[in-house]
């Protein structure tokens, strides 16, 4: 119930979001159908096509997940935990939500489905449809139901774990070692020279609380102890890892991986391996070719918030204004939360390419089936869409920073350009990247 409040009561840009994944889930549940639909009346090349439908599927959860971060109803906030609703329920309450829009979807999937068979108003469009819907077979409904549950639960499962609250580390305490005169401990706070014989300071500092007054402070003036420092009476406080000093982890990872698909897609280029058929209007290939496409893809993603940051850095070298060092510093902020949308977007953009370098019609005679356009608009269309929709989540966290800045006097040209510096420094980077990806991607199936 209350999950259905939050979502009634959102803002007209959060519900745009919640229809957007809902059409998505549509979109996914209606190749999940036609593939059952397809396993009817030819069940020997029916694991192939529901492993086609993995790419789609992915997609979706992506977008999901990105649309679950925005989501103000679900964010903490002050006096929530009081009337219940701590970080355990707010994050139930992100799964429910996004449980709801998927399962949305998939309703609306089953109805088209159901429609285009005939089964609730007739054969509409002449019966066209009928071939791969299996309109003369009678729809098995569990095993329907089951293919329609795989998008609600999958998107669930994966907002849960992403928006599952984060247990604070405690500090990692450095190695044991020997103080003076042998004594043993684990402090890593080092003492000053002198301390121990300024007039029985060390004792001082170490009596128990209950021999001084209740509240009462010493009075350095009094007992000649020095007031303590900031660093000695308070831990120093940690570094988040969203911070510009924190250097993404997954570049060295992301190149390996991205080196091993494009050595695969080498490999298949020359070998004879066997083959495998392609989504309809693109030519047989060989099965290492889909492998190799599949590392490029989890290469980009994974190097795509390691190169952000790096862009950061290049903006900021050479002597920087304060429009350089105002851009290079929110992309190093922001590559965790925009670089790997960005790589996604890198992956699909050059399956894109490859696919339309591939692709002619005048020379082999074939076309893009229904299906296939289907699934390359719900993976083109949540990529771009969670691509945004993380831009909007780093603006919503940066809008302290720009009301700060605001207030300081900055000009609001200064901050256009800044944003336009870094969308610049992106696509200098990103840009030949992909290409390069998509032309040896396409490369083993243009001979």
């Amino acid at each position: 119930m209350l999950a259905l409040r939050l979502t009634r009561r959102a803002r007209p840009a959060v519900q745009l979001r919640r229809l957007l994944v809902a059409s998505a889930s549509a979109g996914t549940g209606f190749l999940l159908l036609c593939t059952l639909g397809h396993a009817m009346t030819h069940p020997g090349t029916s694991v192939l096509r529901l492993t086609w439908c993995a790419a789609p599927l992915a997609a979706t959860v992506h977008f999901a997940v990105a649309v679950a971060r925005t989501d103000p109803g679900a964010r903490p906030r002050p006096g929530l935990a009081a009337i219940g609703l701590g970080p355990y329920r707010l994050m139930a309450v992100s799964a429910t939500t996004t449980a709801l829009s998927t399962l949305l979807g998939s309703m609306l999937a089953l109805l088209f489905f159901l429609h285009l068979r005939g089964d609730l108003t007739g054969m509409p469009f002449d019966g066209a449809a009928a071939d791969f819907l299996a309109a003369s077979e009678p729809l098995p409904l569990p095993a329907a139901l089951t293919l329609l549950t795989l998008v609600p639960v999958a998107a669930s499962l994966a907002v849960a774990f992403t928006l599952r609250p984060k247990e604070a580390k405690p500090p990692a305490e450095g190695p044991r070692r020997y103080g003076r005169f042998g004594a043993y401990g684990g402090s890593g706070a080092r003492e000053t020279f002198g301390a121990y014989g300024r007039f029985g300071s060390r004792l001082r500092r170490t009596e128990p609380a209950g021999s001084r007054a209740a509240g009462a402070a010493p009075d350095p003036k009094k007992s000649g102890t020095p007031p303590a420092r900031a660093s000695e009476t308070q831990p120093p406080a940690p570094t988040s890892p969203d911070t510009p000093t924190t250097t993404p982890s997954g570049l060295p990872w992301g190149t390996a991986i991205l080196a091993a698909g494009l050595a695969v897609e080498a490999y298949a280029s020359t070998a004879t391996t066997p083959s495998a058929p392609m989504p309809g209007g693109l030519p047989t290939g060989p099965t290492a070719v889909l492998v190799g496409w599949a590392l490029t893809a989890v290469g980009l993603a994974l190097a795509g918030p390691g190169l952000t940051h790096l862009c950061g850095r290049l903006l900021q070298s050479l002597r920087p204004g304060a429009l350089r060092l105002l851009a290079g510093r929110v992309l190093m902020e922001e590559a965790t939360r925009i670089g790997r949308p960005l790589g996604v977007v890198c992956a699909v953009a050059s399956a894109a390419y490859a696919m339309a370098v591939l692709h002619d019609p005048a020379a082999d005679g074939r076309a893009l089936g229904p299906l296939t356009t289907l699934g390359a608009t719900v993976v083109t269309g949540c990529a771009i869409a969670t691509l945004l929709t993380a831009a909007v989540e780093a603006r919503q966290a940066r809008a302290d920073t720009t009301a700060a800045l605001l207030r300081l006097g900055a000009p609001p040209t200064m901050l256009r350009s800044a944003a336009a510096l870094r969308a610049g420094a992106l696509l200098a980077a990103f840009g030949p990247l992909t290409l390069v990806v998509a032309e040896l991607a396409a490369l083993p199936l243009a001979r």
